[in-house]
């Protein structure tokens, strides 16, 4: 087939809240009267991103569900969004589950595809993703105060440990693998909680490259630094059998967990303890904003010190 019956196959569907959706130059859209959009990208390279032999069905939950979790940080509710993909063939079966796992998370999340582009190349793919928000309500990294609570959601380290197996640098047991593998492949955006974070929250972001790197953007925002307990850090229980410096390395600077790491004043805790129960998302307080610059996690008063702080793709 040719891109346009591509296209047309796989992933043209009739507008829903825009005016216009795919099939023309441009969409049109109509943002709700008294809010704000947020607009997110990201790109997902083969080998880079993720592994060549990952199912099609989860590679399209996970494409999606990455920009998502950049919406659920900013306290924005999913409207539309574009998807441009590099493939290096046409293989129908890959396009069929791709989108299965692309739009199943699309129509629970609430959002619509308007447009994109195809081209061959290496397989990569680039998403874009609008959301809403009450005008003066998004969550932003610069909120942050000396005193504020430091939060995490859900638990962290099994993407990461997933990715070190993958490698080849950790040897797991078959269900330890799977455990993890299912973090690393299908995340799950914090949509509901970003929602209701806003107005408790001084400050969030997803975690993408590592609980420390993140949670340092957040302090450079701020003007201020963090101190994390590591006895309060939500391993993933997978992770239980897993030496002390595996875990501390995949939980404080492993990424790819997307939970929501934020800050809030110490007397929204209780408020913040019954938003899990309401939920059901595990929350944990798991240090504090501090006035001197850095970003540290601690035992005991004792520093931590990590191979790496955190992941960047351009770094040796």
């Amino acid at each position: 087939m040719n891109e346009f019956e591509l296209i047309a196959r796989y992933f043209d569907r009739p507008a829903r809240r825009a005016v216009l959706g795919v099939g023309d130059d441009a969409a049109l859209l109509a943002p709700t009267p008294g809010m704000q959009l947020a607009v997110s990208a990201d790109m997902l390279v083969e080998g880079r991103h993720f592994f060549a032999d990952v199912s099609p069905e989860a590679l399209g939950h996970k494409a999606l569900a990455v920009n998502l979790s950049d919406l659920a940080a900013m306290g924005a509710v999913p409207a539309w969004c574009t998807l441009s993909l590099a493939l290096p063939r046409v293989d129908e079966a890959w396009l069929s589950g791709f989108a299965a796992g692309f739009f199943a998370l699309a129509d629970e999340a609430g959002i619509e595809l308007v447009g994109g582009d195809t081209t061959r190349g290496p397989l990569t793919i680039a998403i874009q993703v609008a959301g809403e928000v009450p005008a003066g309500l998004a969550l932003l990294r610069s909120g942050a105060r000396p005193g504020d609570e430091v939060w995490v959601s859900g638990a962290v380290g099994a993407a990461a440990v997933a990715v070190a197996a993958r490698n080849g640098e950790l040897t797991l047991d078959a269900a330890t693998l799977a455990a993890c593998s299912r973090r690393l492949d299908l995340p799950l955006p914090r949509l509901a909680l970003g929602a209701r974070l806003r107005g408790l929250a001084s400050a969030a972001l997803d975690i993408s490259d590592g609980l420390l790197a993140d949670l340092g953007h957040i302090a450079a925002r701020s003007g201020c630094g963090a101190r994390i307990d590591w006895d309060a850090v939500p391993v993933d229980p997978a992770l239980s059998g897993l030496p002390e410096p595996v875990r501390r390395q995949a939980a404080l600077a492993g990424g790819d967990d997307y939970e929501l790491c934020f800050t809030a004043p110490p007397q929204a805790h209780a408020q913040l303890e019954a938003l899990a129960q309401t939920l059901a998302v595990p929350l944990s307080c798991i240090g504090r904003m501090v006035a001197q610059p850095g970003v540290g996690a601690f035992v005991q008063e004792q520093p931590i010190v990590l191979p790496r702080a955190g992941f960047d793709h351009f770094a040796a």
